[in-house]
This record gives structure tokens, sequence and C-alpha cells, in this order.
């Protein structure tokens, strides 16, 4: 079995589609991370009796907060971390440590529409293609390797909560999926029946 933490800052959308996904499989969510102590990631982990760590920046130096972090995971067993609207930009002495372990999901077709704001970007763009990325975590600002994308067409009269809708979408389907790809290779499982 395989360990994973998930940092999310939000709602815990992606979050959920991921606790869900796994529920299939011996691989374990083991940690949830998160920098708001009332999100709805936070609430998810009470409600599944995951381990929970909040970060409190206001608080800690970068450079604090990370080593906590680090001494969490470290006492999770975690072997693999998915950001999924983790809101914060670790150093590069932290996702140098996780080097092709820890991954991030962005609602854009990276290389465009880096940063906070992939959503409204895209949709203020005149791109008739949009879609989403799945990238390992490096030291810039969604600049990592992209391991997937997934594109669908811009209908002429979505409004933005209908290009929001479908980007969702798209990350709920595909995130769990490529995530235990990974832990799959960190801990290979037999099909179950």
């Amino acid at each position: 079995m395989a360990k994973l933490a998930v940092f999310a800052s939000g709602r815990g959308s992606n979050l959920n589609a991921i606790y869900d996904y796994l529920d299939s499989y011996r691989h374990e969510l083991a940690l949830i991370v998160t920098d708001i102590p009332n999100s709805g990631a936070a609430q998810l982990a009470h409600e599944w009796d995951v381990p929970l760590h909040v970060v409190d920046y206001s608080k800690l130096s970068k450079s604090q907060a990370e080593a906590q972090l680090q001494t969490a995971l470290s006492s999770q067993g975690i072997q693999f971390i998915a950001l999924a609207g983790f809101m914060r930009i670790l150093s590069p002495g932290f996702t140098k440590s996780w080097e092709g372990k820890l991954i991030n999901i962005h609602p854009s077709l990276l290389p465009k529409y880096p940063g906070a704001h992939g959503i409204r970007d895209s949709y203020a763009s005149t791109d008739s293609e949009l879609g989403i990325t799945i990238h390992f975590v490096d030291a810039g600002i969604d600049t990592g390797a992209i391991i997937f994308q997934e594109r669908f067409t811009r209908r002429g009269t979505e409004s933005r909560e209908d290009i929001e809708s479908r980007i969702h979408q798209i990350e709920h389907a595909s995130y769990p999926v490529i995530i235990k790809s990974f832990l799959d290779r960190i801990d290979p499982e037999e099909e179950q029946s």
C-alpha cells in the first residue's frame, strides 16, 4: 500500500474525488494538509478520520512551516504528494526533496495561464481549446514537466461558470486516475475483483 498526502486550501472538491476513487483500492490517503483551518479540506479530513496537518503560515516563516510539513509527512510515512488547490508556493528546497513524487493539477493548458487564476485567464482568452494540466511540481510556478493534459472545445455561449464546471468535471475524472498510476509504481497492487 502506497501512502498519499493531499495538500488543499479550498473546499476540497478534487480531494473528495481522490478519496472516493482510492477507496476502491488499497492505497491510502494518509494525510491531508491545509493552510486554512476551517477549509472544506479540513472538514473532509475530520469527516473521514484522516490525519490532518494545518500549516499556519501567519505565525511561521516559510522554512519553519516547511520543516513542520516534512515532519508531518515523515511521521505518516508519506510516499507521494498531490496538490489539489493548495494556494501556497512551496520552496525550491521542499520541491527538490520531493522531486518526482510531487504533482499538481492546474485548470489551464499549461504553459498558458499559470498561477492562481488559470480559469479566469483561460475564460478571458480567445482560445478555442481550454482544459487542464497535471504536472510535476518544481521550483517555478506551474512550470514543472507536464504529465497529462485534457482539452475541450469552447462553445461560444458558455459563461465562466459553465467553463469552470467543465474544467472541474475533467479534473475530478482525471486526477485520481493519474495519482493512482503513480501510487501503483510505488507499490504495485493486484487487480481487485
